[in-house]
């Protein structure tokens, strides 16, 4: 069972850490050096690695070998970050090849940064191996909420190459939450900040029985502790360039010199969260002397009341991401039960403030969550999911392990089109419906078809069940309302139920597995839906504009038994009729730009027999009833979706 042990593991933009559960508390397993926190940060010389303390030791004298926040850079491309490359601070090495993924210059090697990660993940992996005394090769791994798909495969593909089995991909929000055991309240609200080294973000999350759901993100992912520092930075370097390299540039500085001011202000921004006056007592005698002969020193102080002054700009930019996802979760800070504290920058007396004003804690009689190291509590929560996955203690034992489906769910629509529902790496449990009706008049059967898969066309994905809606009343095409909803319970079981919801005629359908695909075949699929993306979209584009072509044609015919026809002019009809011949040879012709055209100049022509039909309406529903297209009566009754056998998708699409 010790060789199973799966550890969880916060792969950081500035720091990493490993930790797993000990007698039901959650524990961050300590590095070489005895320090539970790894710096991400690499350095390569030669055959020789460093990850770590010893790495960032490095990047005081070493600064081309090393390699930090590659965390920023995880799954994308050059492309994705072409405005951004002034950032950073070392060489990438592709900046001209566009579609590339990116590769960084580290020492005398090339890396990616799911290659730098894997360091950082297989220097965690040695210390829980020789903390525990046995092979460590399974792991739940952290990410930020907003993090894309992209991202995320490339933090497992990270994994991967270090020799993890990565089981989970665990929000850090939600990560956070489970470390202070907010799950074990059966619903509320839960804000948690986010502010660390590089990144800023803050995420709202929904309690139901024991279940976190994410229902609002926002941030700045380049804003964190490291905009702190380069303004204390920028006032020691204008000092020591003024004082000892009068006439010097930034870029003419010694960069060790340069790595030396910033580990001396990131020491003072440290000791300010608890001190009122940090010193600056810089040793710079490798770099010279000064006029008198003596070896150079800076000094300095800067007071609490100086220093917040100096960041209240940068840390001003946090309240608005912060009300803004309040503001897309439809909340008011009043109904946030719990606010929690992430990141190191957190610990700024300042900040905290400004988080008890944006979510009005104080008027509340609240304080936000720090009895947890804020470096440490994303790790901790990871190992309590690690534990979950391991088959639980008696402190997990009740807990519901959250996962994500691997690929997206959907059904098939009029001329072979996969109407998605459930998109990929949807967190579960997850339930989603949307709207649909008939395309043909007295239609009483519906075929469904579930799918699988991120393709367009329903023959390149995988079929995982069909089942028809019989019994739906007759009625004139456009008329049903038939809701399709997929829910995926916590095991991943899939149910799929349809219903009429004028008649109330339902059924449904329960698929075990939902997926039950390898790894291999869930990246086989995802690789073909990148590779056949441009023929699978134009495909698509033909078949959607002949459904919506071929609705219009047969909505014209049923209009011509219309009363309102014979109010048109002779040439208004010839004018809808040579329309109506030049759209229908389009849709011959299969060129989708060509149909859309010839759907325009039709609907261009009948714009004045709609209005008419639509007049005729008005005067008929005065009198109590409503009028077909055919000019007979139906009753009363709205408006319906678009056709289930057309199979346009009414956007009505509910997550619940």
């Amino acid at each position: 069972m010790a060789s199973e042990r799966i550890v969880g593991i916060d792969l950081g933009t500035t720091n990493s850490l490993v930790a797993y559960l000990q007698d039901g508390k959650p524990t961050v397993i300590p590095g070489e050096d005895g320090s539970p926190i790894v710096p991400s940060v690499v350095a390569i010389n030669g055959g020789d690695v460093q990850v770590g303390n010893a790495a960032r030791a490095t990047l005081l004298s070493e600064p081309g070998n090393t390699v930090y926040s590659a965390k920023r850079l995880m799954g994308r491309g050059i492309a994705d970050v072409r405005d951004e490359l002034q950032l950073f601070p070392f060489h990438i090495v592709n900046q001209d090849e566009a579609d590339a993924p990116l590769k960084l210059k580290v020492g005398d090697r090339t890396l990616t940064p799911p290659e730098i990660g894997a360091l950082v993940l297989q220097q965690l992996k040695r210390n829980a191996e020789r903390f525990f005394g046995t092979p460590v090769t399974k792991a739940v791994v952290t990410v930020p909420a907003y993090f894309n798909d992209a991202q995320r495969q490339a933090t497992k593909d990270a994994g991967r190459i270090a020799g993890l089995e990565v089981l989970r991909l665990v929000n850090e929000p939600t990560a956070a939450a489970l470390a202070y055991g907010l799950d074990r309240a059966k619903a509320g609200t839960v804000a948690v900040y986010d502010f660390g080294g590089g990144t800023f973000d803050v995420s709202i999350l929904k309690l139901h029985d024991g279940i976190f759901e994410v229902i609002a993100t926002n941030g700045d992912t380049h804003l964190g502790g490291d905009d702190i520092d380069n303004l204390l930075l920028r006032i020691a370097l204008d000092e020591i360039r003024n004082e000892f390299f009068p006439g010097y540039t930034d870029a003419q500085l010694p960069a060790a010199l340069l790595q030396k001011v910033r580990n001396a202000v990131i020491e003072a921004k440290i000791a300010l969260s608890s001190e009122e006056i940090a010193k600056l007592n810089i040793d710079l005698s490798d770099f010279g002397r000064d006029l008198t002969g003596e070896p150079r020193r800076y000094q300095r102080e800067i007071s609490r009341e100086q220093f917040e002054q100096l960041i209240a700009p940068v840390i001003a930019r946090t309240a608005g991401p912060a009300k803004q996802a309040m503001k897309d979760a439809g909340i008011t800070p009043a109904e946030i039960q719990e606010v929690v504290l992430v990141g190191g920058s957190t610990r700024i007396p300042a900040v905290r403030a400004l988080v008890s004003e944006v979510f009005e804690l104080a008027v509340r009689g609240k304080k936000p969550h720090t009895e947890l190291n804020p470096d440490e509590v994303v790790a901790l929560g990871a190992a309590v999911q690690a534990d979950i996955l391991g088959g639980g203690s008696a402190a997990t034992s009740d807990l519901l392990l959250l996962d994500v489906t691997p690929l997206s769910l959907g059904i098939e629509a009029l001329g072979g089109v996969v109407a998605k529902i459930i998109q990929r790496n949807s967190t579960i449990p997850a339930s989603a419906t949307e709207h649909f009706t008939t395309g043909v008049d007295g239609q009483t059967n519906v075929a469904i078809h579930v799918l699988q898969g991120e393709r367009e066309l329903a023959k390149d994905c995988r079929s995982l069940a069909r089942f028809d809606l019989k019994g739906i009343p007759p009625m004139t095409a456009g008329l049903p309302r038939i809701e399709v909803k997929f829910l995926i319970d916590a095991n991943g079981i899939l149910q799929v139920s349809a219903r009429e919801q004028r008649s109330g005629t339902e059924s449904q359908v329960e698929v075990k597995p939902s997926y039950g695909l390898t790894d291999e075949q869930v990246e086989t699929m995802i690789l073909d839906s990148f590779d056949n993306a441009e023929a699978d979209l134009s495909e698509r584009q033909v078949i959607e504009a002949k459904n919506e072509a071929q609705t219009i044609l047969d909505a014209v015919q049923k209009g011509e038994k219309h009363p309102a026809w014979q109010q048109l002019s002779f040439n208004e009809i010839q004018d809808i009729k040579a329309a109506v011949l030049e759209l229908e040879a389009s849709v011959k012709g299969g060129d989708y730009k060509i149909i859309r055209r010839g759907i325009e100049t039709l609907d261009k022509h009948t714009r004045r027999f709609a209005e008419l039909m639509m007049d005729s309406a008005v005067s008929s529903a005065l009198t109590g009833q409503t009028m077909n297209a055919a000019g007979e009566s139906m009753g009363d009754g709205p408006s319906a979706p678009h056709p289930f056998a057309p199979a346009q998708i009414e956007e009505t699409k509910k997550p619940e």
